[in-house]
């Protein structure tokens, strides 16, 4: 008789980011983009994995480019973590609708939205089956929200960080413009701080790298490729600490 394999990670946590939502559009949020992805977390859920999340808010601010428009650096990063927490109802209204309870944790005051993140709270919800969605970046202004992902998968005690992109791991150069650019399906956090490899900021990949946490970067528009990484399967690039 065959067999499931038992999933490759207990637990995990995602880095989405908030132009991932925007499908073909220029603004805000797509609808059908935000369910396929709720349901690729369904069906890892239904494995037994406890899975967090991490949203971006670049679909609707982004605060290092309106601190680069003349804005307060501050003030424009208090309003991308005040979009993190827009995107991340959105993802909760639509894990919910497909089944899946979810909570969403600020790391910002807002609890007449959603939770407070507080990192014991996070965990017992994870053991409960409860996707997380972590929102407000890590509180503060000049952080991303790739830190923000890193602090948190690391605070979880997460077996392994996603991060999504638009393309199948970790390239040389920008395989859209750069056909020649070549593909890594290995890694190690030191490469790619020494060759400036646009993987995640230089604080996140260093976090990962003291904490020993592997990060693998995959490409979100692959349907099933998070199901598949869950599964133990080789997909996209994998980044290491040796």
């Amino acid at each position: 008789m065959a067999t499931t394999a038992p999933p490759r990670y207990a637990r995990i946590l995602v880095k989405l980011s908030g132009e991932a939502l925007m499908g073909a559009a220029d603004y805000g949020i797509d609808p059908a983009v935000l369910r396929r992805i709720a349901g690729e977390i369904v069906a890892i859920a239904a494995t037994g994995v406890q899975a967090a999340l991490v949203v971006g808010g670049g679909n609707i601010f982004r605060g290092a480019g309106l601190a680069r428009a003349g804005m307060d650096r501050g003030t424009a990063d208090q309003m991308g973590m005040l979009a993190t927490v827009m995107n991340a109802l959105a993802m909760q209204d639509s894990l919910e609708s497909l089944g899946l309870q979810s909570r969403v944790m600020s790391a910002i005051r807002i609890n007449q939205v959603c939770e407070d993140y507080i990192r014991r709270r996070a965990i017992r919800h994870l053991e409960k089956g409860r996707v997380v969605i972590f929102a407000g970046g890590t509180g503060n202004p000049f952080f991303t929200t790739d830190t923000a992902a890193a602090l948190r998968a690391i605070e979880i005690d997460a077996d392994v960080l996603l991060k999504a992109t638009k393309v199948d791991g970790v390239y040389s150069d920008d395989p859209v413009r750069n056909p020649a650019a070549v593909h890594y399906p290995r890694l190690t956090f030191d490469k790619v701080l020494a060759d400036k490899l646009n993987v995640m900021d230089a604080t996140a990949i260093v976090m990962c790298r003291d904490n020993r946490l592997p990060l693998r970067v995959f490409n979100l528009n692959r349907s099933g490729d998070l199901t598949r990484i869950a599964r133990g399967e080789d997909v996209g690039t994998v980044v290491t600490f040796e």
